[in-house]
């Protein structure tokens, strides 16, 4: 009779965005702060973020497309809400489309070196919504930090 070794313990698939950034980033406590010298203007980033946030909510587009610029909380919490928002639309029977909207005024506050506070308005059809995001300035590029669509 031959003994049954014990099957080893499943381990999750990791894949895209995710493993490179599990894998391959440097850990966020060894990352150097920049200053704003060092960094680029913030607005054009601040619009194209908040254009990739509405898109990736709608299901239009995939969120592993927004890993390089935020940080992983904010990956997380979007991660969180975008199953959410695809559960929704599954249970109303509505498949993801690309939402018309447009990005309007960028307003900006500089509490810190190297760190950025907007609000950016995004108007719908419908209705208008206000996205907040923190940039901060982590090894010469801005990473945001929160992102909370109101």
């Amino acid at each position: 009779m031959t003994a049954r070794l014990p099957s080893a313990p499943r381990t999750p698939v990791v894949e895209g965005a995710v493993a490179r950034r599990l894998f391959f980033d440097d850990d966020e406590f060894s990352r150097q702060r920049s200053g704003r010298a060092e960094l680029d203007d913030p607005e054009q980033l601040l619009r194209n973020l908040t254009h990739c946030v509405i898109e990736v909510l709608a299901g239009a587009r995939d969120l592993e497309q927004l890993a390089r610029w935020v940080t992983d909380d904010v990956y997380r919490n979007l991660s969180k809400r975008v199953v959410l928002a695809a559960r929704a639309r599954r249970a109303k029977g509505l498949v993801p489309q690309r939402p018309a909207f447009t990005v309007g005024r960028v307003m900006i506050d500089e509490p810190a070196d190297g760190i950025v506070e907007a609000v950016v308005m995004v108007h719908q059809r419908a209705r208008s919504r206000a996205v907040a995001i923190r940039l901060e300035g982590l090894d010469q590029r801005w990473r945001a930090s929160v992102i909370s669509v109101l």
